[in-house]
């Protein structure tokens, strides 16, 4: 008899520690809902004062679980999406260079193209590197590095589109490289806009 209560007073903590978890993962669940569209809420409010916004929303919402509502990591993920495809970009832009009776003037352009885009991807890596050593001692600093290095990018991309501008271009290539120039140009202004908007709302750290 003695021994039954034992057990008994044993399995007791056992199922009061059973409900909490159970309790507190039902609780858990029940806000991921809220979370995930306050994440998404916090990102298309974020893409509003961008010059995309539309492009800015659907590159960046994907990321939201990730991004949360931090204006750090929102930064961070925009640059890395326009990150990776410039480094997209570059490399089809080699492979068309290799093309055998690409007109004089499309290959010198698109020799051009590929050095600024290429300096583009160095700045928007420069970039991102520096915004993972960003404190509260070196933020304007940082910050300020950042904004003059992803404007040099965007202008390295408006450089390699003027390349290919005037009706001597004309073609499949012009027309191919131009959508592809054109789309991490967008990319980038609105990373630029997102970093500009971190830029002068923070002032602690992310």
């Amino acid at each position: 008899m003695e021994g039954s209560s034992l057990r008994h007073w044993k399995v007791i903590p056992i199922l009061l520690i059973t409900l909490q978890f159970t309790t507190n993962m039902v609780l858990s669940l029940a806000d991921a809902p809220f979370d995930k569209q306050r994440n998404i809420e916090y990102i298309k409010s974020s893409c509003s004062s961008t010059t995309y916004p539309r492009l800015c929303y659907r590159s960046l919402s994907i990321y939201a679980n990730k991004i949360k509502t931090s204006p750090r990591l929102l930064v961070d993920t925009a640059l890395n999406v326009t990150l990776k495809a410039s480094k997209s970009t570059s490399r089809l832009m080699v492979k068309i260079s290799r093309i055998h009776g690409l007109r004089p003037r499309v290959a010198a352009a698109m020799a051009d193209c590929i050095e600024v885009i290429g300096d583009s991807v160095d700045e928007l890596q420069q970039s991102i590197e520096e915004l993972g050593h960003i404190s509260r001692s070196n933020f304007a600093l940082t910050m300020s590095d950042i904004q003059t290095w992803v404007s040099a990018a965007l202008t390295d991309e408006d450089t390699c589109m003027d390349g290919f501008a005037g009706k001597s271009m004309n073609g499949n290539v012009k027309t191919m490289i131009r959508k592809r120039i054109v789309k991490i140009a967008h990319l980038t202004s609105n990373a630029l806009a997102l970093v500009n908007n971190y830029a002068s709302t923070q002032s602690n750290l992310p």
